[in-house]
């Protein structure tokens, strides 16, 4: 066994800030509606979710067994593509995660392996059939099965108090809430966190550290759910912001029925091995719910936004990392350059993210980002570009609308496209 060089040793640190990004970009994930129907407070929320999120890490490695030795043939690439990989999730985890959208990690993390390995050792080094049934159909999967489990207990749910008072259902539902809050954050320890201790297993197995399909080691499990733990405690406030508020208008009920849902899903798949996306499994849990509820609203202007973002994630982030494992395939000036650059890119999306910040304090103040076209910037003008134009009889409308006296002038000026709800 060779001692870990300085090579493998960036690469397992850069290893550690993407599972931190994936803390803070998925706390929305459990978090999102125990803290806007106020069953908790947010700073206690998070913290929460921290602690069990790192508890959750030492309950399994089948994801990790699955990202190190499964979607990439180890023998056919260097540390410096697993570098190139990381560095591309991480892009656009923060990319995402400042327009507030809820966008997947793990196919952000997957992207970036996949683009990495096509770019520098070719279509053969990645096991297709893998990456078609652990990855791609559980993606397809996952958000629908949620989202219809959801929607049942929703219904159920209210069925089964109907004629009840309201306040004294929402006590309970509340306390449900922080329950299966508490069961999604383990879950998401289960899954997310083994993620990243995949890729570090996979950088030791590369650069000869440990032996082929070895499993991770204790300090690698150990490190993971430490730097898991911290992002979520940081607190994805915008991505919170968008779930709690963005995509639905939740009550205890439904926020309950959500959660349980979604950590039934994401258990069932960290026992698999599969490794979904946690966000795309809370947000159809979430819709699920909305839709649940008798004259609920579903949000389509932000989930079309969110959709979007996710079949933009695994291309987005391939394409990044492809072009930076050819960048650092050139050597150590190579390696050097990725890392300067990757290091400007974050700092300039930190910037952005100062000039409206939002935290535990604002973060049920105002609408939430895609409810509320207030961000313009690289994703949500992509998004937009790809938005129908106005039909001739709608701007017709609009301008008689407009007129100086017209009474549908006022509800259409507070409405605006982004913003509007279907009712169910």
């Amino acid at each position: 066994m060779e001692h870990i060089t300085l090579l493998i040793g960036i690469v397992i640190i850069t290893a550690l800030v993407f599972d931190f990004t994936n803390g803070f970009h998925d706390t929305a994930n459990a978090m999102a509606t125990t803290i806007s129907t106020g069953a908790l407070k947010p700073k206690t929320a998070v913290a929460m979710s921290a602690v069990l999120n790192l508890v959750g890490a030492f309950l399994s490695v089948e994801v990790a067994k699955t990202i190190s030795g499964g979607i990439v043939d180890e023998s056919g690439i260097r540390p410096e593509v697993i570098f190139a990989g990381l560095v591309g999730a991480i892009m656009w985890n923060l990319l995402t995660w400042l327009v507030g959208l809820p966008s997947s990690s793990s196919h952000a993390l997957y992207g970036g392996l996949i683009g990495a390995t096509l770019f520098s050792a070719g279509i053969g080094a990645i096991h297709l059939d893998v990456v078609l049934s652990k990855v791609l159909l559980p993606a397809l999967a996952a958000p629908i099965v949620a989202g219809l489990a959801a929607m049942a207990a929703t219904r159920l749910t209210y069925r089964l108090t109907r004629g009840r008072d309201e306040r004294d259902t929402a006590k309970g539902y509340r306390s449900g809430q922080i329950a299966s809050a508490a069961l999604v954050s383990l879950a998401h320890g289960t899954n997310d966190a083994q993620k990243t201790m995949g890729v570090m297993t996979l950088a030791l197995i590369t650069g000869g550290v440990l032996a082929p399909d070895a499993g991770p080691p204790f300090w690698v499990i150990t490190s993971a759910g430490v730097a898991i733990a911290l992002g979520t405690y940081l607190g994805g406030w915008r991505i919170i912001r968008t779930m709690g508020r963005g995509l639905t208008d939740i009550q205890p009920p439904q926020g309950f029925s959500a959660q349980t849902g979604a950590a039934t899903v994401i258990l069932a798949s960290s026992h698999l091995g599969f490794g979904l996306s946690t966000t795309q499994v809370s947000s159809g849990a979430i819709m699920g719910s909305g839709l649940g509820r008798k004259g609920g609203v579903v949000r389509w202007s932000t989930a079309t936004r969110m959709f979007i973002a996710w079949g933009l994630t695994l291309p987005a982030a391939g394409l990044v990392a492809g072009l930076a494992a050819l960048l650092a395939g050139r050597g150590t000036w190579g390696v050097t350059a990725v890392a300067v650059l990757a290091v400007a890119g974050s700092a300039w999306i930190w910037v952005k993210s100062r000039q409206e910040k939002v935290d535990h304090s604002n973060v049920n103040d105002v609408p939430a980002p895609g409810a509320d076209p207030q961000h313009e910037d690289i994703v949500a003008d992509v998004v937009a570009s790809l938005s129908p134009p106005p039909t001739d009889s709608v701007l017709e409308a609009a301008a008689h609308d407009g007129e100086a006296g017209s009474p549908r002038s006022a509800s259409s000026a507070s409405q605006s496209p982004a913003s509007k709800a279907t009712v169910v």
